[in-house]
């Protein structure tokens, strides 16, 4: 799940209580069907109903229904853990073992449960925006072995539904929000080191990047300075990470933020701010060394991998990473 989901959630549901029965619930589909259902926004197309139920859009086939908006965009009305059964393989491998699926279905559910909005015309968008959902074509008898064992399990935070953030791999330390993203701490998104995710390909990994390409990235910010010169780490937060990245040119530094300069040079270039180090390798290049794979905040799914090969079950994972936390039944 994204940085721009998480901030949204944030700011749309800073007090978001459990689901209780209040004035506007009767014109919430998650509240007015026999069972929870959302609605999946996947854009412009067009929608064909399937004989025995279901439908298809754009090649794809999925449960449930659809609406079209008054703009003529697609909106799947479809069940909350039928959602989950697409979105699960999605997000995480259905080789996985099946405690780390579980964990990643309580997850996804509880994500869900924070996001359902009746004064929207949708819910969530089928991206990694929100989550990765491609209705049947993304499912597996795994991913839905995952969610009908934790059928209605969320994870909550004292009576609210916990905010949920999950990445591939921490590289051996997941991220606290605020330092990723700023705002209010929140105490169960603290950091936790993590001795889990050594398995992951990403747990560390080595980049060289041309000067020459850093600085049109940056332009704006070294103009002032004339020609870039290297690069170096600014300010590191308490996980490793770094917050602040140097850009050092002949006539003094510009310093940018660690996300931006990883998400503007690309994030599958940098994999994340967790970088232990950059060195010069000759004039034109520097080489960097770092770890992990995503933001880092919250769920580190190789690590949940890693703690359910060593028999975890998914409340141990899902507590060993959101500290505080509890599982209930919605």
């Amino acid at each position: 799940m994204r940085r721009a989901a998480f901030l949204a959630a944030t700011a749309a549901a800073c007090a978001v209580a459990p689901r209780r029965v209040r004035a506007d619930d009767e014109f919430d589909p998650a509240m007015n069907a026999p069972t929870q259902s959302l609605r999946v926004l996947l854009g412009r197309g067009d929608a064909q109903p399937v004989p025995g139920g279901g439908f298809t859009f754009a090649g794809r086939a999925y449960r449930g229904t659809f609406t079209r908006t008054p703009g003529g965009r697609i909106v799947n009305d479809v069940s909350l853990e039928e959602y989950l059964y697409s979105v699960v393989p999605r997000e995480m491998s259905p080789a996985w073992p099946q405690a780390a699926l579980a964990a990643q279905a309580i997850c996804a559910r509880t994500y869900v449960l924070r996001r359902s909005d009746p004064r929207r015309d949708y819910d969530v968008v089928p991206s990694e925006v929100d989550q990765v959902y491609t209705g049947r074509s993304g499912e597996s008898p795994a991913g839905r072995a995952a969610v009908d064992a934790t059928a209605g399990a969320a994870l909550r935070y004292g009576e609210a539904f916990a905010q949920i953030v999950y990445s591939s791999c921490c590289g051996g330390h997941t991220e606290s929000s605020s330092d990723a993203w700023g705002g209010a701490p929140i105490p169960y998104l603290g950091g936790v080191a993590c001795p889990y995710c050594t398995a992951s390909p990403n747990y560390r990994w080595e980049r060289t990047l041309a000067l020459a390409e850093i600085a049109a990235h940056f332009a704006t910010e070294i103009a002032p300075y004339g020609a870039l010169q290297t690069v170096a780490i600014g300010m590191k937060d308490r996980s490793g990470r770094a917050k602040t990245i140097e850009l050092r040119c002949e006539r003094g530094s510009a310093f940018v933020g660690g996300s931006s300069f990883r998400l503007r040079v690309g994030p599958r270039t940098v994999p994340s701010v967790l970088i232990a180090s950059i060195d010069p390798l000759d004039a034109a290049n520097v080489r960097l060394q770092g770890g992990g794979l995503g933001h880092g905040v919250g769920l580190c799914q190789w690590g949940a991998r890693g703690m359910a090969l060593t028999g975890a079950t998914p409340a141990q994972i899902l507590a060993f990473y959101f500290p505080g936390t509890t599982i209930g039944h919605d």
